[in-house]
């Protein structure tokens, strides 16, 4: 069998390259620990100046987590693999934001939910034409993780919380524009860049080009408009009174997701987390109640295995999430919460 992750040194920098294509290189348990063993073998390696990340085949960077078998243990009772998994992959994530040798990401194709935690907390931050990220977990019934707060927190006005409610896909300029990425540069060039990197060591090998436009950054008064209110409902009911293609695209979206994912979302949003770490901690304490106490399992089989689109949620609209749930799913852990 082909390794899920490969691992190995070119030249003057460490490579990992995520590599299950068929299945848009989603994220295992099994490659969030081969990732931290690398970056730990790699950080006092003389030899290793930097590290480039990627991902195998023409479709994605990485779609997200594996998630089915995570889901079938926690519909038999077990929420321990999940638990155990979202811990390594959160402490994964936070390492590669605080690694102390540059990290160069190239983020083509399907960037989401798990890949915007492997690519998206380091310095340098490559996109391209084929990119289209999203943090699409409310729809499934969980909330932005592995740090997905923290970026959507410090997104330009109320973007953050349109993409978190929404799953609305950024191209290569509205990544920029939001944070998610900081490099624009030809997918063409992308080889002859990675093997420069390579040789040199050197992050001048790394071109600045031109930044594509943003439709994003066109639309960020009416986004910061229809998303400003408070509450949830309050949000619908602007939404419901706009009748642009963003408004009605938005209001579909909202109608379709988890309301207590959604109500959560909002909660952890507002205030922003200031740091990676405190989002972490926050979205572990969610997740790690989310089989249990959330509408997780049920999403996933309804959007991913059974594919029917017709889950059957805890709560029948936005509204009818109460404080004090959304309180109970973001309650400190004690002696299960994360540490790093």
């Amino acid at each position: 069998m082909e390794p899920e992750l490969l691992i190995r040194t070119e030249g003057r920098a460490g490579r990992l390259t995520l590599n299950r294509p068929k299945a848009l290189n989603a994220l295992t348990h099994r490659i969030c620990l081969q990732t931290t063993e690398a970056l730990e073998h790699w950080r006092d390696a003389p030899a290793v100046s930097l590290i480039i990340l990627d991902g195998a085949g023409e479709r994605a960077f990485c779609s997200g987590g594996d998630i089915a078998q995570v889901t079938a243990a926690g519909k038999a009772g077990d929420y321990a693999m999940g638990r155990d998994f979202w811990r390594d992959e959160y402490r994964m994530n936070l390492l590669l934001s605080t690694y102390p040798k540059p990290i160069v990401s190239f983020l083509h194709g399907f960037v989401m939910g798990g890949g915007v935690g492997y690519g998206c907390h380091i310095p340098h931050r490559v996109v391209g034409e084929s990119t289209q990220m999203a943090m699409p977990e409310c729809g499934i019934g969980m909330i932005p993780d592995v740090g997905g707060t923290y970026l959507l927190g410090r997104a330009p006005g109320h973007l953050g919380l349109y993409l978190a409610l929404t799953a609305a896909r950024m191209g290569p300029g509205d990544a920029i524009h939001a944070g998610f990425a900081n490099r624009f540069l030809p997918e063409a060039e992308w080889d002859a860049t990675k093997a420069a990197l390579c040789e040199t060591g050197d992050l001048d090998a790394l071109p600045v080009r031109y930044t594509p436009e943003s439709p994003m950054a066109a639309e960020q008064s009416r986004i910061d408009r229809l998303f400003g209110a408070a509450t949830l409902p309050q949000i619908v009911a602007a939404l419901e009174e706009d009748d642009s293609p963003l408004a009605q695209s938005a209001l579909k979206a909202i109608r379709r997701n988890s309301p207590l994912s959604m109500a959560c979302t909002l909660a952890m949003l507002r205030p922003a987390p200031l740091t990676l770490e405190e989002a972490l901690k926050q979205e572990y304490r969610w997740t790690w109640r989310s089989m249990e106490r959330g509408d997780f399992i049920e999403g996933v089989r309804a959007q991913i295995l059974d594919k029917d689109r017709k889950p059957t949620w805890k709560h029948p609209a936005p509204g009818a999430v109460t404080e004090a749930e959304v309180a109970a799913m973001l309650a400190p852990l004690g002696t299960d919460e994360l540490t790093f």
